[in-house]
């Protein structure tokens, strides 16, 4: 996926420490297998092409996972654990992950519009070339996010705790974030535009900005800035 902000994004690293080599050691029938016992640990191991369809995975923990190329329709994901995980190439829609706790997790080049993450808890996460524009991030707890090159238009970011948060040319479009301080978070190289904030935009305070959009900023408070 192309940069999508004003200042483009470099090639960004991601937090997931998970051996490039690392191999398939299970495959499509060993997991449905494992989601049917509830709570499973799938670990050390990597997934390719994987095509799952309205599956539970039932509060289960994935820890030490590559997941390359695979489809995630309608599967939920609720209560997760996902510690060292990434997902490379991988196509999300209609799935949840509402309430999954995901430390040192990548998602690179991925497409997950509307992706649910509500009351999540996340903690070194990169958004790296991917699309969750529509995503649901309300009431989420995030401490160290990274955010390169990818799309969360229109997407909710509702009452929730942001800590170390950076942001680099991606497209910030009608993001809402209606109760969620932005301050000490940049997102100067990025397309920030039209904010759904509150009345008072408290939400604003602290914000680094660049001067352009500074300017678009202003004009959610009636004010015009002369030429």
């Amino acid at each position: 996926m192309p940069a999508a902000g004003g200042g483009g994004a470099r090639r960004a690293r991601g937090f997931a420490r998970v051996p490039e080599a690392l191999g398939s050691h299970m495959g499509e029938e060993g997991l449905l297998d494992l989601f049917a016992e509830g709570e499973a640990v799938v670990s050390n191991t990597a997934f390719s092409g994987l095509e799952l369809a309205y599956e539970d995975a039932r509060e289960a923990t994935f820890e030490t996972v590559s997941f390359r190329g695979c489809v995630f329709d309608g599967v939920d994901f609720t209560g997760c654990t996902l510690r060292d995980v990434r997902f490379s190439g991988c196509r999300f829609v209609r799935c949840a992950m509402d309430r999954t706790w995901l430390d040192h997790v990548d998602f690179r080049d991925c497409s997950a519009p509307g992706l649910s993450l509500m009351k999540a808890r996340l903690a070194s996460v990169a958004l790296l070339e991917s699309d969750l524009s529509y995503a649901n991030l309300s009431e989420t707890s995030i401490d160290r996010l990274r955010v390169c090159g990818s799309r969360l238009v229109e997407a909710a970011l509702q009452r929730s705790r942001v800590k170390h948060a950076a942001f680099d040319g991606s497209d910030l479009t009608r993001l809402d974030v209606f109760g969620t301080p932005l301050a000490g978070i940049d997102v100067s190289t990025c397309t920030f535009a039209a904010p759904v904030v509150s009345d008072n935009f408290h939400e604003l305070r602290g914000l680094t900005v660049s001067p352009e959009q500074a300017i678009a900023l202003a004009g959610l408070l009636g004010v015009t800035v002369a030429e």
